[in-house]
């Protein structure tokens, strides 16, 4: 039996081996489908996001979803993620009206292309193909008409107080603003038509009478000025056609698609880890141009030759996002850092939702920290580190902790600076802080949680930058969420400002997304809000078995009631199995936490489960709000095999893959091989793992590790090695 084992061991060391000498030949891009998750199970949808990588220039057409059988336009640039879009156009056949303007333009889902560098459609009734393809600050629309009635294109604005002027070769320069936005945008239409205005804010597009030819319009849009704008239109669309930038694009996602080569699996699960790849680089967007950059920060225009990047709600993607482009892009990674560093030197603050506009108070927690901790600790040190701190200590101490508030500290804050916990209000008591959101409330346990993973990573910080008395402060505040455990429920349940339990059903109460307490997701799911700690919470549950019994809990956990009545008080806790809510980010790492137990067993068994269940490769394949790579880095890292649980720590934890083999083409020059020749899906299980050669005795791994390149060697099995990383061994 042993010389048995021994010759299968030796056999997947040699499938490994053998398989890295294949040279790549399969186009990965097939498997992009930008229409997975365009209908939202309750709240938000994906969107089939035509952009280039982290570029500037957005377009998806403008509908409700997939549902949505009319389009009501189709924008030049979509400036910040599913907030706001800029300038509209859109065919119109026949004589155009008032109601011209407000037409819906029905589209056959058959006769749809989304690709991620180009688009088309056709509107059957109009009788009007739609494409489009795009650069880094441009596009070109091409529409051909095939009735036999006036080819109209309709130019307008999407909040009614910009201005279009047309000059005597027809191009057309416009300005449109959003809060304190200028957005610009320079555009030359091919083929014979007139313009003239139908408004201050809009502008009438009409072919000549009998012209069957396609009208393309290309287009530059500037967040800096017109002329701008018109400089951006030059460098990239002067002498350039539709096809050659539609060309230039499909070459621009090869490059980021292909840096992941996967073989085996099946072809729903290529599908939907290539999307959730793609998505992945929805954002952050850069929107230098010609080295400078407008910030809404300080609305002043900079000069800086390093990319400005914008539009990222960290909230949401430090979990997985940035730890993703942490391996696949550190370069950019530290450029978008950088961005971070820029924005607090321009406002005064770290931001938390930085958007075009500035930062948008959204969510809570000063996560940024996080990110900040775990590029440092990953090599990435490509930023102003000490700026970076200074900013990372401000907020510690001086901002409010209160979810959507930006700004100066409060008399909350004070108290948790005192007392180490953010006290709630008693069910129907009258808030009396003025400052608190009247719809996001408190959050109070959620606060405390969330503070105390931030309060980490600045300690680490310290303790990396020699700063060893704030390395000692924070270290202090880092274990504030022990104060909200309570013992008996082992929960983290809300306290008073005298210090008093709050009897709540932690399942169901604080209003809206519980946000009395929580936020967006109930007490089952903020158990486990301690990823900086995750030891330390396995002591307040009573050691080991009684903290696997309560993960194993949580998937089989009632709601307590109907799901009706549920989501109508947590909307986004969806994607539920017992408790769990994969719909929504806190739960992310969840799964993950088995492998700090006797059984790591069960993290193959419910990664897998979750990830086939919840991320179909179809219109509903996406369990909650993406957030624009938020969730999808969480397939992508998944499907792979491992995951960052405590961002912060430079090490992944292990899981089983969904292909029998994964290999990143890191940007050092090396490649980093995840090898499980014999998956299936009855063989699941994890049996023995390698890498390099050497035997793995816990199921982690370091990012040097994985950076320095080599091979994570995987025997899979149809039933749990339950004595493999057994905790009861070391």
């Amino acid at each position: 039996m042993k010389n048995l084992l021994l010759l299968l061991l030796i056999l997947v060391g040699f499938s490994c081996k053998q398989k890295e000498q294949e040279s790549t030949e399969t186009d990965f891009m097939q498997f992009v489908d930008p229409t997975i998750g365009n209908v939202g199970h309750i709240l938000q949808p994906t969107r089939p996001t035509v952009q280039l990588p982290n570029q500037m220039t957005r377009m998806t057409p403008d509908r409700a979803d997939y549902l949505d059988d009319q389009i009501s336009s189709f924008p030049l640039n979509v400036i910040s993620h599913r907030v706001a879009q800029a300038f509209f156009i859109k065919p119109i056949v026949g004589s155009v009206s008032a109601e011209s303007w407000e037409k819906g333009l029905t589209w056959d889902h058959d006769l749809e292309i989304n690709r991620p560098w180009y688009y088309k459609t056709e509107l059957i009734e109009d009788e009007v193909s739609v494409e489009y393809t795009v650069g880094k600050k441009t596009g070109i629309f091409r529409f051909k008409f095939h009735s036999e009635q006036k080819a109209n294109l309709l130019l307008g604005h999407y909040y009614n107080n910009g201005e279009y002027t047309v000059a005597e070769d027809n191009s057309i320069s416009g300005v449109e603003n959003f809060r304190n936005v200028k957005i610009y945008v320079y555009g030359e239409l091919s083929g014979l038509s007139t313009i003239k205005n139908d408004g201050a804010d809009k502008l009438v597009i009409s072919a000549l009478e009998g012209d069957a030819e396609p009208i393309e319009f290309k287009y530059a849009t500037s967040f800096i000025s017109k002329e701008q704008a018109q400089n951006n239109f030059q460098a990239e669309l002067e002498g350039i056609t539709f096809d050659e930038l539609k060309n230039q694009g499909k070459l621009a996602w090869e490059k980021v698609i292909n840096q992941i080569e996967v073989k085996g699996g099946t072809e729903a699960h290529k599908r939907s880890f290539y999307t959730a790849l793609y998505r992945c680089y929805e954002r952050m967007v850069n929107i230098s141009e010609d080295g400078q950059y407008f910030s809404g920060f300080d609305n002043q225009i900079h000069q800086s030759t390093r990319p400005f990047y914008v539009d990222d709600w960290v909230w949401d993607t430090y979990l997985a996002h940035h730890p993703l482009r942490a391996i696949l892009q550190p370069d950019v990674e530290a450029d978008m850092l950088q961005s971070y560093v820029n924005m607090y030197e321009q406002s005064g603050w770290m931001p938390t939702f930085p958007v075009i506009y500035g930062d948008h108070s959204c969510m809570n927690g000063f996560h940024s920290t996080i990110s900040f901790l775990d590029a440092y600790r990953k090599g990435i040190r490509n930023f102003d580190i000490q700026s970076a701190f200074e900013g990372m200590l401000k907020n510690a101490e001086e901002a409010t902790m209160l979810p959507w508030r930006n700004g100066e500290k409060c008399e909350l804050d004070d108290f948790y600076h005192e007392k180490g916990f953010f006290p709630a209000l008693r069910p129907g008591e009258k808030e009396t802080v003025a400052l608190v959101h009247p719809f996001e409330n408190r959050q109070a346990v959620a606060i405390t949680l969330g503070h105390s993973y931030d309060d980490w990573a600045l300690s680490q910080m310290a303790e990396e930058l020699g700063k060893s008395q704030i390395q000692e402060t924070f270290a202090k505040r880092a274990s504030n969420y022990k104060n909200l455990w309570h013992p008996e429920q082992k929960l983290f349940l809300p306290k008073d400002e005298n210090g008093k339990w709050i009897n709540i059903d932690p399942k169901f109460d604080g209003g809206m997304g519980a946000r009395a307490y929580y936020d967006e997701n109930n007490g089952w799911t903020y158990r486990w809000q301690t990823q900086h700690d995750v030891n330390g919470l396995i002591d307040l549950f009573g050691g080991v078995e009684p903290f696997e019994a309560g993960l194993d809990q949580l998937f089989r956990e009632s709601l307590g009631r109907s799901k009706y009545e549920f989501w109508s008080k947590l909307p986004d806790a969806t994607g539920l199995v017992g408790q769990f809510s994969m719909g929504n980010e806190p739960s992310f790492h969840i799964p993950y936490l088995f492998n700090y137990t006797s059984s790591p067993w069960k993290t193959q068994k419910w990664t897998r489960f979750l990830i086939d269940t919840w991320f179909k490769d179809n219109v509903f394949g996406i369990p909650g709000d993406e957030d624009g790579g938020g969730m999808s880095a969480f397939v992508v890292f998944s499907a792979m095999g491992f995951y960052p649980v405590t961002p912060g720590i430079p090490e992944y934890t292990i899981t089983s893959p969904l292909f029998k083999e994964i290999t990143i083409y890191l940007e050092n020059g090396n490649k980093f091989t995840v090898c499980a020749p014999g998956l299936s899906a009855n063989k699941k299980y994890i049996q023995s793992a390698k890498f390099n050669g050497k035997t793995l005795d816990k199921p982690w791994f370091t990012h040097k590790e994985l950076m320095n390149g080599g091979v994570l060697e995987l025997e899979m099995g149809h039933l749990p090695n339950k004595k493999l990383w057994n905790l009861n061994k070391y």
